[in-house]
């Protein structure tokens, strides 16, 4: 169900449509596929940037620069996550553009010049607060049905839900508020465009329902820990993909609990 595409160019802004400029960061990963969607647009407010990207790749942030222009307009994060946001401070410094992030950015060393709010809107885009990959995730949408989605649904994979910021009960919540919008075409955080994307994001959510049934038959058997119930639902032998497969099943497990459906006894969840 999933969608590749080839080797992206680096450090170059690639038009995709008009006024959005794609740059592809060079941190290519197990859960970044090629890297990074960085998103240089054109709004009735100037030119922002989505998502730089990660602070390691230095070619990549001298690209944004180029592309950017003399006088950015700001900077729009979806997310925390170092490989969308970790070369922010550095680019804010070098531009003076405002920082623009969710109300419930993490509190720690670096603070957004300006929050956003679920419904708001800033250039043009309204802001969509949808927790579930992340606590603080924004998807940005145009009215042309151009939806910016971050990780929250990216077209190479699913994306990984782990918790404690990671919430699988709001990220169920917030794929089905995306389906019963009519956005035209996704943006994602990684990988290619998505067209037609509703059928795309219903199977998104029939998959984690199925796993969240695969659970339950597991624990209808017997008590079992995260680990031993990842391992039997996912199977994956990969380490890296077996560890995200953990953390998806803690999300469901933490998500079922807080419906009644399951009790943790030590390492062991069990159903109720």
């Amino acid at each position: 169900m999933f969608f590749s595409e080839p080797e992206p160019c680096r450090a170059k802004g690639v038009e995709l449509a008009p006024g959005i400029l794609r740059i592809v960061a060079n941190n290519p990963g197990k859960m970044t596929y090629h890297g990074t969607n960085s998103y240089i647009i054109d709004t009735p407010d100037g030119r922002f940037i989505i998502d730089p990207g990660p602070a390691e790749d230095s070619t990549h942030f001298e690209a944004i620069i180029k592309n950017l222009g003399a006088k950015p307009s700001g900077i729009l994060l979806t997310h925390h996550h170092s490989d969308h946001f970790g070369v922010v401070p550095a680019l804010r410094a070098r531009t003076d553009a405002p920082v623009y992030a969710s109300r419930a950015f993490p509190d720690d060393a670096f603070r957004p010049d300006r929050f956003l709010e679920d419904g708001q809107v800033i250039a043009g885009l309204t802001v969509l607060h949808t927790p579930g990959h992340a606590s603080d995730h924004l998807c940005f949408a145009r009215p042309d049905g151009v939806l910016f989605t971050g990780d929250h649904v990216m077209s190479w994979n699913s994306s990984i839900v782990s918790p404690p910021d990671g919430n699988m009960h709001d990220y169920c919540a917030q794929l089905q508020r995306l389906i019963e919008r009519d956005d035209r075409i996704y943006f994602p955080g990684h990988g290619p465009i998505l067209r037609d994307p509703q059928p795309y994001v219903k199977r998104l959510l029939s998959n984690r329902m199925r796993r969240e049934a695969e659970i339950l038959a597991h624990l209808s058997n017997t008590p079992d820990s995260v680990q031993n119930i990842a391992a039997s639902v996912y199977q994956k032998t990969d380490p890296h993909i077996a560890m995200a497969a953990e953390r998806n099943v803690a999300a469901h497990l933490e998500k079922l609990l807080s419906e009644s459906r399951v009790v943790q006894d030590g390492e062991a969840w069990k159903l109720t």
